[in-house]
C-alpha cells in the first residue's frame, strides 16, 4: 500500500476514534505524539488538521451534496471518508482531484457497507464537478 494510502488510513482510524470518544481530534492527535503513539507519515497529521480546521465548511458542503442523508445518518466511517475526501478535493493542492475520490471510495470498501463505495464516490464526484464554485 502507498505511503499516501496508509496515511489516508490512519487519519481515517485518528478521526474516527476521536468522534466516537466526543474528543477533538487534533488534541487527540498531539496527545498520541506526544506520547510516542503518533503517526509516523506527516501526511497523516496534515489530513487530521485539515479535516479539523475545515470541517464545518467541510461538512455544510457534504450536508447539500448527501441528498437524502444527514452527516448524523451516516455510516461513521463513510462520514470520515467523505471528511478526507472532501478536505483533499478542497483544500490539498498536490493531490490530483480523482485520487481525492477514489482514495476515499477505497477506504470505505474494505471498512464500511456493501452500498458505501458507490455513496462516497457519488456524493465526491458531484463535488468534483462542482468543485471550482465550491472553492471561490
Amino acid at each position: 500500500m502507498p505511503a499516501r494510502s496508509k496515511a489516508r488510513k490512519r487519519a481515517l482510524d485518528a478521526l474516527y476514534a476521536a468522534e466516537m470518544r466526543g474528543e477533538d481530534a487534533v488534541v487527540a492527535l498531539e496527545a498520541a505524539v506526544a506520547a510516542g503513539e503518533g503517526p509516523t507519515n506527516p501526511y497523516t497529521e496534515t489530513l487530521v488538521r485539515g479535516v479539523a480546521e475545515h470541517r464545518e465548511r467541510i461538512d455544510q458542503i457534504l450536508s447539500d451534496y448527501a441528498q437524502g442523508w444527514t452527516l448524523e445518518r451516516m455510516p461513521a466511517v463513510d462520514r470520515t471518508a467523505l471528511r478526507i475526501g472532501a478536505y483533499e478535493l478542497l483544500y490539498v493542492e498536490d493531490v490530483p482531484h480523482p485520487v481525492a475520490v477514489s482514495e476515499a471510495v477505497a477506504l470505505v470498501r474494505n471498512l464500511s457497507t456493501d452500498d458505501s463505495p458507490s455513496f462516497v464516490n457519488g456524493v465526491l464526484g458531484s463535488m468534483l464537478r462542482d468543485r471550482d464554485s465550491l472553492v471561490g
